[in-house]
């Protein structure tokens, strides 16, 4: 991934010092164990411990003669340990090393992911309950349905990003399986003791069945949570592009006193950073096909695995690790227009009581499609009034001018439609059950 979309404390989980600096443990912990169970000199494992190093530019040079990064590792670390290193690696084959890595970074990266979900939940939270009696209109096929509050619609992306962090823990638990257990899995050169007391040094735990390798399902089901958190980032940052717009303009991302929107108009103030979002989003994604195709290998092992992970791996992790961040800055700072939205609210002439008036008449003794029928007639009058921009009639005057409506409703049966009350009556119990 690209620096501009990087943050450094989930990129250096991917860089190669970290990678072989982790290889280097696996081995000294399995040698460590070799030598409390006797198969190799206890010396061999104190000298790892103590002298045990490697040299990336070194590895790299040596990987493009050999072509075999583990070999390349195995052969720099050999250059200083010295002689105790032909005990280093006994019975282990490529993917006991790789694969225990790979976990190990996994889990490395889902605690960032997950401490970035309770970044951003937590200024969610504040902007919901800030704003949990602030009325908007909420918008169905994007046209005005009926009010809301901008409080709730921000309830239920926290409701959905508190979903995304219990599903990123039972992800992060998923990969948390380790394997050293030799060619083909079956423990003939590297006893199943020593995997154990791998596992449990690294807080992880053994493999079922590794065939050789760790079964690609789990890391399919980890890169499938981190598509569904994607698409939790897009639909509130596509929910922000849509109420900047300037036809809409109830909210808006903080543009910055020396900020600049566009090189040629100097009025303009762009959704930048959720567009980023969203692009962002199709990134990670990306990675979700790869990974379910990854299950599918050939008998016990094959590597067609390997290079397609070594690609997803960083780019979905640190694109999810920097849209969290981001996304969460966007919202503790994000613009809201109160007034607006009441404007906007408004800009109909009452047509968002059409449901209301038509519930009063059905229960004033009027059928449900005759009074569907009555309010649509009225509704669709202010509609085309207004939909001039010059218009001035509202619902209820068209509504008082109907005697079929009037026979039914009186002046006091309006009054009692015609006011926001029921719109928010329940507003505060939504929110505190989706903030719980």
């Amino acid at each position: 991934m690209i620096p501009r979309y990087s943050r450094p404390e989930m990129a250096n989980i991917f860089e190669q010092d970290n990678k072989f600096r982790i290889w280097l443990e696996v081995e000294t912990l399995a040698l460590e164990k070799m030598a409390e169970m006797g198969t190799v000199p206890e010396s061999a494992a104190k000298v790892l411990r103590e002298k045990g190093d490697f040299d990336v530019a070194r590895i790299n040079q040596i990987e493009a003669e050999v072509k075999h990064d583990v070999i390349a590792f195995l052969t720099s670390v050999a250059e200083f340990v010295g002689e105790d290193s032909r005990y280093v690696h006994q019975g282990m084959t490529s993917s006991d090393v790789i694969d225990t890595s790979f976990a190990v970074m996994l889990t490395q990266a889902a605690d960032l992911i997950i401490a970035d979900l309770d970044k951003l939940l937590a200024a969610l939270k504040k902007r919901a309950q800030e704003h949990k009696d602030t009325l908007c209109i909420g918008r169905s096929h994007g046209i005005h349905g009926e009010p809301t509050t901008f409080g709730m619609k921000l309830a239920g992306h926290y409701a959905a990003f508190a979903r995304a962090k219990t599903r990123m823990i039972a992800a992060k638990e998923e990969v948390s399986t380790i394997t050293i257990s030799g060619a083909v899995g079956t423990y003939a050169t590297a006893d199943p003791e020593i995997e154990a007391h791998v596992a449990e040094k690294l807080g992880l735990r053994p493999e079922t069945v590794a065939t050789q390798v760790i079964p690609r399902d789990r890391h399919a089901m980890f890169f499938a949570t981190l598509g569904v958190i994607a698409s939790s980032i897009e639909n509130l940052a596509v929910e922000i592009r849509h109420l900047q717009r300037t036809e809409v303009r109830e909210a808006e991302e903080y543009f910055d006193a020396k900020q600049k929107g566009s090189s040629a108009m100097p009025h303009k103030r762009n959704p930048i950073g959720t567009e980023n979002m969203t692009g962002q989003a199709r990134i990670i994604r990306a990675a979700v096909i790869p990974a379910l195709e990854n299950v599918a290998l050939w008998h016990e092992r094959d590597i067609s695995h390997s290079s397609v992970e070594r690609t997803i791996l960083p780019d979905a992790l640190i694109s999810a690790d920097y849209a969290l961040n981001r996304l969460a800055g966007i919202v503790d700072k994000l613009l809201v227009y109160p007034d607006r939205m009441q404007h906007n609210l408004e800009m109909t002439g009452g047509l968002v009581f059409s449901q209301r008036t038509m519930l009063a008449l059905t229960q004033a003794g009027v059928s449900r499609e005759d009074a569907y029928r009555i309010v649509q007639k009225s509704a669709m009058e202010v509609w085309e009034d207004r939909s001039s921009g010059k218009g001035t009639l509202n619902l209820r005057d068209a509504l008082e001018s109907d005697p079929q409506v009037t026979d039914k409703l009186d002046s006091d049966a309006l009054n009692a439609i015609f006011t926001y009350d029921a719109y928010t009556k329940n507003i505060e119990t939504i929110i505190n059950r989706a903030l719980a």
